[in-house]
């Protein structure tokens, strides 16, 4: 159960790739300063452009990686002081409808014919930035981070235009130095350029990518090379104030209707070209999309991803640490149910090699409660080794701040404080094929029982037919992380898994094969406590839909009491052991259509040698692009001996997205849940009237499923607006 031979692995591996090059350097495109103004009207028939040096002659990545794209595609780039300039046309070779699923920003990238820019700007293949667009010109943008993941809650400004005819359709785009991080006196970039196109079910890319790996896959990026170091940024600063006014009412306590006034905004400053500043102040969030329910049937807390732009600029640098059942630091404990009072954030890269992430954080106290007001201090150093590699450290403190005295009940509420201190190795091997991790991290707190330590180590390789890999981790009985996430403790475990595919030469499957997995638990004294070990085969159609049905085994032994109903009937037994077997299946429809769907469903055994079976079913469709419609249902039955006997519940959402314009968006969406017996009504009026800058009316309203009642609604109206100097 030790790390030590997994990494001795990783060194070996390192050492023997530590050399490699960059799979594609050898594809460069030459950017030259712009020498007559550009317009962003989706034409691309300004003079600057005749000038421009052009990136085409794509290669195909799916349906399969071993020849050159069929939809022709043409790149254009050039600059000024000011912006970088992006001019994109593609053809079609085949002819049909465009696909775009609405004009919602950040749009689903399988659903809609698009176009996505790759952008690395220390050339350092594991951060960056990523523009693009669909077919209709909804925007998309996000952070690069671990050389291929995108995290789309990022915002920045730019603009951006699409026109398009039965023959091609134009993109055109200018992004201002000040939105993007860079080290000045750089002459090359790593570049990508990636295209979907629904009506061929083929996606491309500027250099060749093997089809196993996302377009977004920095270790397989181009050059960009500048005829002279972009343009210093200089002083860059930006103000974000806003204002709102809202009116609620919390009928399950006092049911009176209260109205509230509130401003406050961030600030953004630039300590070099590549390092920010970021401050807030009363910062709010009423804005930020609703969490979608979920039935809940774990024995352990369930994970929802922070949405907070505050906290997402080089988030990576502070959420990524550890695994995602093992997080030291998770934003989303900050401000849980108590109010923010400031913060502040130093984020980036500091030169090529090193990137560092600093953050405070100040919550006011709860007198009500009697919670002291708290701290949040995290420290993230990263430094890139071998080509693609990095090791890295980790701090994080909370403290609490007027603590009460050691005789006050508070106590055993409230911890003084949690400390968290770690290393981190993560390597990526230079073709990508490649990955893994080892960490270690220690808790301090006053007391014995929260000060222990967790450690994981994993390795994974990645071809064309197989998938492998092989993980560990640690976590002990007394390792806390209050400002992580944690799901269990006192643990060991060991999992892996093996997939291999087969591509047949014709016939409307693209490949098939089967995958193996295993996720084994045991405690600190290594006897066994639980384990899920399942079989998979998976077929994917040349269409894009796709069909998967597994077989599984699943044990548990208690370690705590356990209501197997979700619903608070009654609790299993800790101890108790239960084993049973179920089979599923998976079916995703071709995105093409305007109707699409998905259709899940699990039978088999359950706890007490009862049985549980669960169906799950969305369905879509579009009046596009304007309109998006979207249905989803999950049902479950379950047959347990007394004192559960039968029970069965619904969860059913049901969502409306109206994008009238680019810049107008009216997101709806309603949620029953029969387990929380909840029902959920949202809906989110955004008008961006200027690029970063907001206006939103946002609806909210919670009713009792059983008996039928108001439990809590409000109203707010919140205005943003970007200021630059």
């Amino acid at each position: 159960m030790k790390s030590s031979v997994l990494f001795y692995i990783f060194t070996f591996l390192l050492i023997v790739k530590a050399n490699s090059q960059k799979k594609n350097q050898d594809y460069k495109l030459h950017i030259h300063k712009a020498t007559s103004s550009i317009i962003i009207d989706g034409i691309g028939d300004d003079e600057a452009w005749s000038m421009a040096e052009e990136a085409n002659d794509f290669f195909m990545v799916l349906p399969m990686d071993d020849r050159k794209a069929t939809e022709p595609t043409t790149i254009k780039m050039t600059y000024d002081d000011t912006n970088l300039y992006l001019l994109a046309t593609f053809y079609n070779a085949t002819k049909a409808n465009y696909f775009v699923e609405s004009l919602r920003r950040d749009f689903s990238f399988g659903k809609n014919d698009n176009f996505l820019l790759f952008l690395d700007p220390f050339n350092n293949q594991t951060t960056g930035f990523s523009f693009g667009s669909n077919a209709y010109g909804a925007q998309w943008d996000g952070t690069m981070y671990d050389g291929s993941k995108i995290d789309l809650n990022w915002d920045s400004k730019w603009i951006s235009k699409v026109t398009r005819d039965d023959k091609k359709w134009i993109f055109e785009m200018a992004v201002p130095f000040k939105s993007i991080r860079y080290e000045e006196g750089v002459k090359e970039w790593g570049i990508n350029f990636s295209r979907l196109d629904l009506k061929s079910s083929e996606k491309s890319s500027w250099t060749p990518i093997p089809r196993q790996f996302p377009t977004a896959s920095l270790a397989y990026s181009g050059t960009l090379v500048w005829d002279a170091p972009p343009p210093a940024p200089g002083t860059n600063f930006s103000i974000i104030p806003y204002v709102l006014g809202d009116v609620k009412q919390n009928q399950e306590v006092d049911g009176d209707v209260k109205t509230n006034g509130k401003i406050g905004g961030d600030v953004k400053f630039s300590l070099t070209s590549s390092l920010n500043l970021d401050l807030t102040v009363n910062p709010d969030f009423s804005q930020v999309e609703v969490d979608r329910q979920v039935t809940n049937l774990d024995r352990f807390e369930l994970f929802f991803p922070e949405r907070r732009q505050f906290f997402l600029e080089n988030g990576d640098l502070f959420a990524n640490f550890g695994y995602e059942t093992i997080r030291p630091f998770f934003s989303r404990r900050i401000g849980l149910n108590v109010p923010i009072q400031a913060g502040a954030r130093i984020s980036g890269n500091l030169n090529d090699k090193w990137r560092l992430g600093v953050m405070d954080m100040q919550t006011a106290p709860i007198e009500e409660s009697g919670q002291p007001s708290q701290n949040f201090a995290v420290m993230s150093l990263q430094r890139k080794i071998f080509g693609r590699s990095s090791i890295g450290m980790m701090f994080v403190n909370k403290q609490s701040i007027n603590y009460p005295q050691e005789n006050d009940s508070l106590t055993d509420i409230y911890s003084k404080y949690n400390r968290n201190l770690g290393v981190e190795y993560n390597l990526a091997s230079a073709n990508n094929a490649w990955n893994g991790k080892a960490f270690f991290l220690k808790s301090f707190a006053p007391t014995d029982e929260d000060s222990g330590f967790t450690q994981g180590a994993h390795l994974a390789y990645t071809s064309r037919k197989w998938n492998l890999r092989l993980q560990q981790e640690w976590v002990s009985n007394d390792y806390s992380a209050e400002v992580g996430f944690v799901r269990r403790r006192g643990y060991k475990n060991l999992s892996g898994k093996a997939g291999h595919l087969f591509f047949p030469k014709a016939g409307p499957i693209l490949s098939h094969g089967p995958e193996l997995n295993g996720f084994y638990y045991f405690n600190e004294q290594l006897k066994e406590t639980d384990h899920t070990a399942y079989m998979a085969y998976k077929f994917d159609f040349r269409k894009r839909s796709s069909l998967l049905f597994f077989l599984s085994d699943d044990y548990v032994e208690l370690l705590s009491p356990f209501d197997p109903s979700g619903l608070g009937i009654s609790n299993l037994a800790a101890g108790s052991k239960h084993n049973w077997n179920a089979l599923g299946w998976e079916y995703l429809s071709k995105p093409q259509s305007l109707i699409t769907y998905a259709l899940e469903g699990r039978l088999g055994g359950y706890y007490q040698d009862g049985s549980r079976t669960s169906l799950t079913g969305e369905v879509g469709y579009r009046f596009q692009p304007y309109v998006s419609l979207k249905a989803n249902l999950n049902y479950n039955h379950i047959n347990l001996p007394a004192p559960w006997y039968t029970n069965e519940f619904w969860l059913i959402g049901a969502e409306a997205d109206i994008t009238l314009t680019n810049k107008l968006f009216f997101a709806n969406l309603l949620q029953y849940n029969e387990q929380s017996n909840n029902f959920n009504i949202n809906s989110r009026f955004q008008w961006r009237y200027s690029p970063a800058s907001d206006l939103f009316i946002v609806y909210t309203n919670n009713y009792f499923i059983e008996p039928y009642q108001s439990r809590n609604w409000g109203l707010t109206l919140k205005f943003t607006y970007w200021l630059n100097n």
